[in-house]
């Protein structure tokens, strides 16, 4: 049978079994591992299992002993490289999901600083068409000063009435005098 390069493949089957494995549990896995391998208890740990090793392995009874400090303690030295072998491509994959979450954090950050960009201009736009329309708008100080006109001309017009009144009255007054 023909494989056709149009369909996926049809994988076989197999001996061992396959594991079905969340794509971001392993990441998450060795982002704690990395970050327990940077704290200073990792290193205290660390140093107290290498300080017991030696202890033991060059103080303790000769029969017990499984590391010997005249072959320079090799199994301590495999012991610790294994460590660095798995420590390296671990946070190795940390800081790759930590470089993963930067760059989706910049993307966010420029969105937002493109919407916050828009929303300045817009915001302008409007002050500068309120402005115009403002400026066609009488303000508070100018119908203050056309009231005070108004007011002061309601007062002369009001006191050249009263004087009119005045004069009338008066000017009868003397009329209805001269006339006896």
């Amino acid at each position: 049978m023909a494989e056709r390069l149009d369909q996926p493949r049809v994988r076989g089957r197999s001996l061992l079994p396959r594991w079905q494995v969340e794509a971001d549990a392993s990441g998450r896995v060795s982002e704690s591992i990395a970050r327990f391998l940077g704290t200073p208890r990792f290193i205290l740990y660390l140093t107290a299992f290498c300080v017991v090793w030696l202890a033991w392995n060059s103080w303790g009874p000769e029969h017990l002993r499984f590391d010997q400090s005249e072959n320079g303690f090799t199994a301590l030295t495999l012991m610790l490289s294994l460590q660095a072998s798995y420590a390296a491509p671990l946070i190795l994959l940390a800081q790759n999901r930590q470089a993963d979450r930067d760059r989706v954090s910049a993307e966010q950050d420029r969105q937002r600083a493109e919407r916050n960009l828009a929303d300045t201009e817009f915001l302008a736009r409007e002050m500068a068409s309120l402005r115009i329309a403002l400026s066609e708008v009488a303000t508070r100080d100018f119908v203050r000063s056309e009231l005070r006109g108004l007011l002061e001309d309601l007062q002369a017009e009001q006191a050249a009435a009263a004087d009119d009144h005045h004069d009338r009255r008066h000017g009868d007054a003397r009329r209805g005098t001269a006339d006896r």
